[in-house]
């Protein structure tokens, strides 16, 4: 499978990110859970752990939280791979405005 990653930079403290990282996941499970199945998130130390299907196709992947940035580690089903940079672009975009 082919990995995504991306890394975002935040100067907000380990607590204030991992805050609004949890706030970020529950909106995104609430405001998208029509849309997938097999929603899993759980929280492992700093680190968001996450996958669930949508499309027929399983996503999974990590979000740390570490103290100077975000990094994002994901597996990208090869049937979505057509779509990898705009899926990169829209990871970025939205760990972006978590660390504003």
């Amino acid at each position: 499978m082919p990995k995504l990653q991306v890394r975002i930079p935040h100067s907000l403290t380990a607590d204030e990110a991992r805050s609004r990282l949890h706030r970020y996941a529950e909106a995104m499970q609430a405001r998208h859970g029509d849309k997938v199945s097999d929603m899993d998130q759980r929280w492992d130390g700093d680190d968001l752990l996450f996958g669930f299907k949508t499309l027929g196709m399983k996503i999974s992947g990590r979000i740390a939280v570490v103290e100077t940035h975000f990094d994002f580690d994901g597996d990208l089903p090869l049937t979505a791979m057509m779509f990898k940079s705009k899926i990169e672009d829209e990871i970025r975009r939205q760990l972006e405005r978590l660390a504003r």
